[in-house]
């Protein structure tokens, strides 16, 4: 089971932290990844990072803005989001898998959490 946390309301400019919490069978997840989607658009990946850290990978547009972490003590994944624009308004969810390679993929995650909105005002 995957909780995504963090969303809000922000300024363009700000910052927020997402957290995706895992639970359950923590030893089947390889990879876990970050996804967005904006209203009347196709979700898109945004980051993805390994569970055990070595492999991270951004969206090439938000390289620089966004970075993905991890806390294996806590079971969870987070998504430092700075310098903030209003087209980064979207509902953003977090997926796990298993294929170590494609984490940009989205039909390699078969665990998907239940999103949180990041909103960005201008």
């Amino acid at each position: 089971q995957l909780q995504a946390s963090g969303g809000g309301l922000v300024r363009a400019g700000g910052s927020l932290r997402l957290s995706c919490a895992a639970s359950g069978r923590i030893e089947s997840i390889s990879i876990i990844g970050w996804f967005r989607q904006a209203l009347g658009t196709k979700r898109k990946f945004v980051s993805g990072i390994t569970w055990s850290g070595d492999i991270t990978n951004y969206a090439d547009s938000l390289k620089g803005r966004f970075t993905v972490s991890r806390d294996n003590a806590k079971n969870t994944v987070y998504l430092q989001m700075n310098s903030l624009k209003p087209e980064d308004t979207a509902v953003y969810y977090c997926a796990a898998g298993s294929q170590r390679l494609l984490l940009r993929d989205k039909s390699v995650y078969p665990y998907w959490g239940q999103g949180t909105l990041v909103t960005v005002s201008s």
